[in-house]
């Protein structure tokens, strides 16, 4: 049986990305800040709770022997960010050093296994093609992370995919309730590149299952 990891899975798209993976049999770690939080989803979808702050360093072992590393978790602050250093520095932690760290640690044990998918939530919002836009400094920690994507998938051994995705304007808490799209709608790319088979792609940039420009 696979493992996977999904950060931020306690709500919206990561945990409508941590229900699709159990219901197709893969025994899902729920991330979560909240250790609480975690419990409740994965007691709901049949999986396993973790703490998972992106912060705190001493969490990270969740990523541990995963087979599929799911990086979703985000933040999403307001207003200037250069008079902002500290929210700067939380925006890059959370979407950049975290899921690298993370990505650290899960690829020994994927790369001794012969398997291992990760998925970097990312945004239109982290696309130099579309504007790179978004409030704060959550632009430019995504196009940050669509880079690692790019440059770890010309480094990683063939066995391991590793790809990002943007999930569309998603109805969630940081999406606000005027978005079209379901939690579930923006995590089937997702899901998608979680579970790729072997001829899938690597290194590579989708929204609805379709290569978009970085």
């Amino acid at each position: 049986m696979k493992t996977a990891l999904v950060t931020g899975a306690n709500r919206g798209i990561g945990r409508a990305i941590a229900a699709g993976l159990a219901a197709q049999g893969i025994q899902v770690r729920v991330g979560a800040r909240n250790l609480a939080d975690a419990v409740r989803v994965a007691d709901e979808i049949g999986g396993e709770a973790v703490e998972i702050d992106l912060e705190r360093a001493e969490t990270f072992s969740a990523a541990d022997g995963v087979d599929i590393l799911v990086n979703n978790a985000g933040v999403l602050g307001q207003g200037p960010f250069l008079t902002d250093p500290d929210g700067f520095a939380q925006h890059m932690q959370v979407m950049l050093h975290g899921p690298y760290a993370l990505i650290a640690r899960a690829v020994p044990g994927m790369q001794v296994r012969g398997y291992g998918r990760i998925v970097n939530l990312s945004s239109g919002w982290g696309s130099f093609a579309e504007g790179l836009d978004g409030p704060h400094a959550y632009g430019v920690a995504k196009a940050a992370l669509n880079a690692l994507t790019l440059a770890l998938s010309r480094e990683l051994p063939a066995c391991v995919k590793i790809n990002a995705m943007c999930p569309g304007w998603v109805h969630t808490r940081m999406g606000g309730e005027a978005a079209p799209r379901s939690p579930e709608e923006g995590a089937d790319t997702a899901l998608w590149l979680a579970t790729l088979p072997e001829s899938g792609p690597t290194g590579g940039f989708f929204r609805d299952r379709a290569p978009i420009d970085w």
